[in-house]
């Protein structure tokens, strides 16, 4: 039991529209990785709690949630929106506080996920089934679009509620109930944005959050044989445990999961801009984004150029209080995470890399802090080019013609994104096709949108988020014979 909880912010848990505690009374806290302190204190559930989420989850299902149109999920999605756009400063607060990110990307997160529920509110009413022609005259056929059921969703603590909403945005449109569990080293801000779906007039039931602090939690709910999905966006290890407790079910999954994502640099490339790019996809957000562009794939004749654009960049970034508007970078988000980045610095220096700039942690600012780094002298066959590192770490190394290139690119088990930075627009276009990731920037880096289906290939994940596809991985289509004639038939013969 926590002695000083009255001097941290509280959070309960969300389920059945009502802030409720653990059924055990057990709490656990969440630590400012800026400070180093806890700020907050969750109610620490376990499976107990969990299958009383999932129970009100099918209860609405069951009740006045599975009973909406389209028209009225789209009505409420709006209002979501427009909620979340109002409250973004708390929002992004919490965020910051949870997880070390900058206030000021965080804000833009937050006022940027009111799109989301206005794109699939626009899509809601529109949710249809077809008529199909039967060989057979004396039916009518046509099939329905229905929801899939209750969601398990297992958030990470990078960006929990952006991520939560390429999950919840489409399947609250497609009409299905939702228990969440964030990461344990994340978790306030999500039962904050729940509650603004009871303030915006969704049932009771229909948003549930779980928070807490065991592994257990999230597999009680993973495996619970009362979701009818998975969606998990996480490490690629837990996302294989995440999909084989869902298999015991039965269950479908989407997946998000790790990436190894190249920029591929050639020598007809705008430099500068390249380098601008590549600062944004591996240090923006200290490198902790599925997306990072953490290997950089370079022509040999632009290699040194490029390389110092970079490192002058990287020198001149501004570490600090992640509340402070002028930092660029904050800290690492959790004490695992700022080990596991150490780690593979250290191992990439008893491989052979040269530390081109940082390497080293940054002890002078207190809190989880590594320099943000490029190493070069690495290979293919280097760990720290085929193991995802999820921190401020750009590994280079270099080609000789287009078919290397894109060689080196998909020489990974992963396949979730990257980029081609040339100024042959010929080149651009074959390049990215023959790149094996889910999103290829042309030159350009981490941009997303609703309307943009994101997801990965290989040990990236399973399935697609945003986009309109993206609402069909939250319905069933069900098949409806209707027979017109009122006559009878041979009952041994199909047809």
């Amino acid at each position: 039991m926590i002695d000083h909880a009255h001097t941290l912010e509280t959070f309960r848990m969300w389920i059945d529209g009502k802030p409720v505690d653990a059924l055990t009374g057990a709490t656990f806290e969440s630590q400012n990785p800026y400070t180093g302190r806890p700020w907050a204190v969750l109610a620490d559930g376990g499976s107990d709690d969990v299958d009383a989420a999932v129970s009100a989850a099918r209860a609405a299902l069951d009740g006045e949630w599975g009973s909406t149109t389209g028209f009225t999920r789209a009505a409420l999605l709006r209002r979501v929106g427009d909620l979340i756009t109002a409250n973004a400063e708390r929002l992004a607060r919490l965020e910051v506080n949870d997880s070390g990110k900058l206030y000021r990307e965080m804000l833009g997160q937050m006022n940027g996920l009111g799109s989301w529920f206005h794109y699939y509110a626009g899509l809601a009413d529109k949710i249809e089934g077809r008529q199909i022609p039967s060989p057979n005259p004396n039916y009518l056929v046509y099939t329905r679009r229905e929801p899939i059921g209750v969601i398990a969703a297992i958030t990470p603590w990078n960006s929990p509620l952006m991520l939560l909403t390429w999950k919840l945005a489409p399947a609250l449109a497609a009409g299905c109930s939702f228990v969440i569990k964030p990461s344990e080293h994340a978790p306030a801000s999500t039962v904050a944005f729940a509650e603004l779906f009871d303030q915006a007039g969704f049932p009771p039931g229909v948003i549930n959050v779980v928070t807490g602090s065991s592994a257990r939690t999230g597999a009680a709910l993973a495996g619970h044989p009362g979701v009818d999905k998975v969606a998990f966006t996480g490490a690629t290890s837990t996302g294989r445990r995440v999909a084989l407790a869902a298999a015991e079910n039965l269950n479908p999954v989407t997946l998000e999961l790790g990436g190894k994502s190249p920029h591929i640099v050639f020598p007809d490339a705008d430099l500068p801009a390249a380098a601008n790019g590549i600062i944004s996809g591996i240090f923006a957000a200290t490198g902790q984004t599925c997306m990072a562009g953490s290997r950089l794939i370079v022509h040999e004749s632009v290699h040194d150029e490029l390389i110092r654009l970079i490192t002058d960049r990287a020198a001149t970034i501004k570490l600090g209080d992640p509340n402070d508007p002028d930092t660029e970078m904050g800290p690492v988000a959790n004490a695992p995470q700022y080990e596991k980045v150490l780690h593979y610095l250290r191992t990439a220096e008893n491989e052979g890399a040269t530390v081109a700039y940082g390497g080293t942690a940054e002890h002078s600012l207190g809190g989880y802090f590594v320099k943000p780094t490029v190493l070069t002298g690495v290979g293919p066959e280097s760990a720290i080019v085929r193991e995802e590192v999820f921190g401020p770490v750009l590994s280079a190394y270099t080609f000789s013609d287009e078919n290397e290139a894109i060689e080196f690119a998909n020489d990974t088990p992963f396949g979730l994104a990257g980029a081609v930075w040339t100024t042959d627009v010929h080149r651009a276009h074959r390049v990215a096709a023959k790149v094996r990731a889910g999103t290829v920037w042309i030159n350009a880096y981490r941009t997303v949108a609703p309307s943009v289906p994101f997801g990965g290939y290989g040990q990236s994940g399973i399935g697609r988020e945003n986009g309109a596809e993206a609402i069909d991985a939250y319905t069933e289509t069900k098949a409806v014979w209707v027979e017109l004639s009122g006559g009878t038939r041979d009952p041994f013969v199909l047809g």
